[in-house]
């Protein structure tokens, strides 16, 4: 088995099960006669970039985050731009200053974006603050943002 297989299989997995945690998907992996450690697969998970989102069976379930812009549907792109006046950054903060009314609008359009940096938003009327996993992540974040 070599690793290029084991991502692939864990995709597969992931698009036809409900997955939610890691040591359901390594039973899965070692079912299909992949001999793994939960280590190993925390690691895939990292490098697959994949995300918790909404289950229908469970709660939460593995999904694939980490889009690029090709993958962003226009809309969530028309409705941001649309709607954004600034973008500015203090650490691992970011705010996005909209039109009046709008912070909510912005903040659906970056969440359907799933960027893998983001922790979570949070919406005023007329701010949106983007909380990202460290410093870093929130410049890579903002470079993103500035492309759409």
């Amino acid at each position: 088995m070599t690793k290029k297989e084991r991502l692939k299989l864990i995709s597969e997995i992931i698009e036809t099960e409900e997955v939610d945690n890691q040591k359901d998907l390594t039973e899965l992996l070692v079912k299909r006669g992949y001999n793994v450690s939960q280590a190993t697969v925390s690691r895939d998970i990292n490098e697959l970039k994949l995300i918790k989102g909404a289950g229908a069976g469970k709660k939460f379930r593995y999904v694939k985050g980490g889009v690029s812009n090709q993958e962003i549907p226009q809309k969530f792109i028309d409705l941001f731009k649309q709607v954004c006046i600034s973008v500015s950054s203090a650490n691992n903060l970011i705010v996005v200053k909209t039109l009046s009314g709008n912070a909510g609008a912005a903040g659906m359009a970056i969440d359907e974006m799933r960027f893998s940096e983001i922790l979570g938003t949070i919406a005023g009327d007329d701010t949106l603050l983007i909380i990202t996993k460290s410093n870093s992540d929130a410049d890579i974040l903002i470079k993103k943002i500035r492309k759409i």
